[in-house]
C-alpha cells in the first residue's frame, strides 16, 4: 500500500467515478480500477469487489484471457486508499486482518487459471506493484513507474511484495528496490525481467492486444492447464510436478482441443478451438 494525499483528492472528489468494471468480449475479460481521484488507489469496497469479479471469471470457462488496469493515463493503481480508516489501523491489526488473495484478489490468488496482462499505464506502487506481481504478462508504457514504497510510510508490503519480487527479479535488484522503497521506470523493470514490453503510451493497446491475439491463438484448455501447472507447482521440483495429475492438465490431454490442433496441423489449416 502508498499514500494517496489529500491534495490528490481535492478538487474532483465530489464528481469523481468510484468503481471496479468488468467488460467481457470475444473471451477476453477486462478489468478496470476506476478511481482516478485517488490515483486508482483500493479502499475496502474496491477490494470486494475486485474479489468477486475474479470469483466470477474462476467459474466461466469462456473467457481465456484478462487485462487488468487502471483507468486515465496518470496511475495504473497506487496501492491502498489510506483513509482515515486505514490509517487507524495499526500495522499488526492490518497484516491481522489480510485477504487470503492478496492486494486486489490477484497478488496472492491461486485459483485462477486463466492469464492475466497487467496493462501498466503510470504508476504501480505499494498495493498497485503487487497487483502487476499476481500477473503473468505485464506490458508497460514508457512512462510507468514501479515501486513497493511501503517502508518510506512505515508499512511493509504484505500482500505478497517482498515474497513475490525476490522470487520474480534477480535478489540483488528485488532488494535494492524493497530496502530503499525507490520507484523504477519501466525500461528498467523491463532489464530485470518483470516487464514483458515497454511501448510508447499512444501504443500500449495496440501491443497489449498484440499479446491477448497470441493467447488467443492458443488451444484454451492447453493455456488453463499451463496457468493451473505454473500457479500449483512452484514449491516443487520440475520431476515431482510433471507427475502431478492436476484437473486441467487431464482436461487439455483429453480435449476436444487436442484433437482439433493436430487435424489442423495436418490440414494446414488455423485451428478452431472447441474449448473443452
Amino acid at each position: 500500500m502508498t499514500t494517496v494525499s489529500e491534495a490528490e483528492k481535492a478538487g474532483t472528489a465530489a464528481q469523481a467515478v468510484d468503481e471496479v468494471t468488468l467488460t467481457i468480449e470475444k473471451h477476453v475479460a477486462t478489468v478496470v480500477i476506476d478511481r482516478q481521484h485517488v490515483l486508482n488507489a483500493v479502499d475496502g469496497t474496491a477490494q470486494a469487489r475486485l474479489n468477486e469479479i475474479w470469483a466470477q471469471l474462476e467459474q466461466d470457462s469462456s473467457i481465456r484471457a484478462v487485462v487488468i488496469t487502471g483507468a486515465g493515463t496518470r496511475a495504473f493503481c497506487v496501492g491502498a486508499d489510506m483513509s482515515a480508516s486505514a490509517v487507524d489501523k495499526t500495522g499488526l491489526e492490518y497484516w491481522a486482518g489480510l485477504d487470503p488473495n492478496g492486494f486486489g484478489g490477484l497478488s496472492l490468488r491461486t485459483s485462477l487459471d486463466i492469464p492475466v496482462i497487467a496493462r501498466v499505464n503510470g504508476y504501480a506502487l505499494g498495493g498497485g506493484m503487487e497487483i502487476v506481481l499476481g500477473a503473468d504478462i505485464v506490458v508497460a508504457s514508457e512512462d510507468a513507474r514501479f515501486g513497493l514504497t511501503e517502508p518510506r510510510v512505515g508499512r511493509l508490503a504484505l500482500d505478497g511484495g517482498i515474497h513475490q519480487l525476490v522470487r520474480r527479479i534477480p535478489h540483488t535488484q528485488a532488494m535494492g528496490m524493497l530496502l530503499t522503497g525507490r520507484k523504477a521506470d519501466a525500461t528498467e523493470m523491463q532489464s530485470m525481467g518483470l516487464v514483458n514490453e515497454v511501448v510508447p503510451a499512444d501504443e500500449l493497446d495496440t501491443a497489449v492486444q498484440r499479446w491477448v491475439e497470441q493467447i488467443l491463438a492458443c488451444a484454451p484448455t492447453s493455456v488453463r492447464a499451463v496457468k493451473q501447472m505454473v500457479t500449483q507447482t512452484g514449491h516443487l521440483t520440475a520431476k515431482e510436478a510433471r507427475g502431478l495429475r492436476l484437473p486441467a492438465l487431464m482436461a487439455a490431454l483429453d480435449s476436444e482441443d487436442s484433437a482439433e490442433g493436430v487435424r489442423a496441423f495436418q490440414e494446414k489449416r488455423p485451428p478452431a478451438w472447441p474449448g473443452r
